[in-house]
C-alpha cells in the first residue's frame, strides 16, 4: 500500500509540475491586493479541479483567502499555506519559471506555490469524508494582518495543523520557529539652532543614542534571544537640533517567556534628558511555535516516512516565522516546513528539487491520514495500518 502510494504520486509529478507553472507564472506580491485576487483565481480554479469540491473565496480588507472545508469527522486536520510572495510584479521577467536538471526556478516557487500545489494532491487523494480543511491566505508575507483570525478560528477546531511552507536546509521539517515583535519607538524633543543656541533644545537624537544601547541589552545571546534596533530616522536639517527620533525594532525569541520578557522590557524604556518624551508603538505579532508543540506530530512524521521508503526525517528550528506561529500559540500541535525541498526563499536563486514533490506530497497525504485515525488507534496501532490506497 505504501509503495502504491508513492507510485501514485509519481505519476502525477508531470501535471503537478503543470499546475505549479501556472500559480509561479500568477505574480502575487502581497502589497499588491489585485495581484493576489488574481492568484487567487488560479489557486482556487487548481483546488476545486483536483479536490472536485468548490472553494470558498473570503475578502478581508481587499486581501483574498481561500479555503476549503472537507468532512465531519471527529477529528479534523487543518493544512495551511499562503499564495502570495514577496517577488514584485515583473520579477518573471528577469526570472522566469524554467526546469532544468530537476531544478524548478521561478519567483515563490519555493515560498510557497509548490507547497500550495502539493496541499490539494495529498488531500485528493484521503478516503472520501476525511476530515480537512485547507486554508490559504493571500498575506502571509506582511504579518498575517487580514488572516491571523481566520487562520486561529479554523485552527481551534483541529487536532493538528501542517504548515507546507518550504522546509528547512537539507529538506528537514521546521519543528520550531522564533517568536516574532516588532516595535516602533518615538522620541518628542525640542528644536533650537545648533550653533546658535543648542542648550535651549532637546536633542531627539542624543536621546535615541541612549534608547539604542538599552534596546540592545534586552538581547540574551544563551536564551538566543535578539532585540535589533533597524531603520532609525532624526532631525530635519545640519543646523537644528533634532526635535524627533524614530526606530524599528525587531526582536526575536524561541520561548513565550522570553518573548513576554523582552515586551516588558520595551515598554518600561523611560527617557534620560530631561523633558524628552517616549512612545513605544507595536509588540508581539507572531508568538513562538516552541518545539513541544510539534514532537508528537514530528514522530509521527518520522514512522509515516520510514514506512514509505523515504528514509529518516531530519527537524530543524528556524528564526523566521509563519502562520504555525499562531496556530502553536493556541496550543494546537502544529508540524511546518512540509512543503517544497530546496533553497534560495526571497533570493534570486529560489528553487525546489523536482524529485522531492512527489516525495514529500506522498509524505503529507500518508501523515494526514494517520492522525486522522482515532487517538485509540493512533496510539495502539502501527502506522502501516494508516495507509489509505
Amino acid at each position: 500500500m505504501t509503495t502504491e502510494r508513492l507510485d501514485h504520486f509519481h505519476a502525477l509529478t508531470d501535471r503537478m509540475l503543470q499546475d505549479i507553472r501556472i500559480l509561479v507564472e500568477t505574480e502575487s506580491p502581497s502589497a499588491d491586493l489585485n495581484a493576489v485576487a488574481h492568484s487567487a483565481d488560479k489557486v482556487l480554479s487548481l483546488g476545486e479541479r483536483v479536490l472536485g469540491v468548490e472553494g470558498e473565496r473570503i475578502v478581508i480588507d481587499g486581501c483574498t483567502h481561500l479555503k476549503w472545508r472537507l468532512g465531519e469527522g471527529e477529528r479534523r486536520v487543518l493544512i495551511l499555506g499562503h499564495h502570495d510572495t514577496v517577488w514584485p510584479l515583473g520579477t518573471l521577467a528577469k526570472h522566469p519559471y524554467a526546469q532544468e536538471g530537476g531544478v524548478l526556478r521561478g519567483p515563490g516557487n519555493f515560498d510557497m506555490k509548490v507547497g500550495v500545489a502539493m496541499a490539494f494532491y495529498a488531500v485528493s487523494t484521503l478516503d472520501p469524508g476525511s476530515s480537512v480543511t485547507i486554508l490559504i491566505t493571500g498575506d502571509e508575507e506582511i504579518g498575517s494582518h487580514t488572516s491571523r483570525n481566520l487562520i486561529e478560528s479554523a485552527a481551534a477546531e483541529c487536532a493538528a495543523v501542517f504548515v507546507l511552507e518550504a522546509s528547512a536546509d537539507g529538506g528537514a521539517l521546521k519543528i520550531g520557529r522564533k517568536g516574532m515583535s516588532d516595535y516602533r519607538v518615538s522620541v518628542s524633543g525640542r528644536a533650537a539652532h545648533a550653533g546658535l543656541e543648542p542648550e535651549k533644545g532637546i536633542n531627539a537624537a542624543v536621546e535615541m543614542s541612549h534608547q539604542v544601547l538599552r534596546i540592545a541589552a534586552l538581547a540574551s545571546e544563551p536564551q538566543g534571544t535578539s532585540a535589533v534596533p533597524t531603520v532609525l530616522s532624526a532631525g530635519t536639517t545640519t543646523n537644528t537640533v533634532p526635535a524627533t527620533a524614530d526606530i524599528s525594532v525587531d526582536v526575536r525569541a524561541w520561548t513565550q517567556e522570553e518573548q513576554d520578557r523582552v515586551d516588558i522590557g520595551m515598554r518600561s524604556l523611560t527617557a534620560v534628558l530631561p523633558g524628552a518624551v517616549l512612545s513605544i508603538a507595536g509588540g508581539v505579532n507572531r508568538p513562538p511555535m516552541e518545539k513541544t508543540m510539534s514532537s508528537s506530530l514530528f514522530e509521527s512524521a518520522r514512522a509515516v516516512a520510514l514506512t514509505l521508503g523515504l528514509g529518516e526525517l531530519r527537524g530543524a528550528k528556524v528564526g523566521g516565522g509563519s502562520d504555525g506561529n499562531f496556530t502553536a500559540g493556541l496550543g494546537i500541535p502544529t508540524l511546518d516546513g512540509l512543503g517544497a525541498v530546496g533553497g534560495g526563499a526571497h533570493a534570486d536563486n529560489e528553487h525546489s528539487v523536482v524529485a522531492e514533490i512527489p516525495r514529500r506530497t506522498a509524505l503529507v497525504a500518508g501523515l494526514i491520514k494517520h492522525t486522522l485515525l482515532p487517538v485509540a488507534e493512533t496510539n495502539d496501532e502501527p502506522i502501516t495500518s494508516a495507509m489509505g490506497r
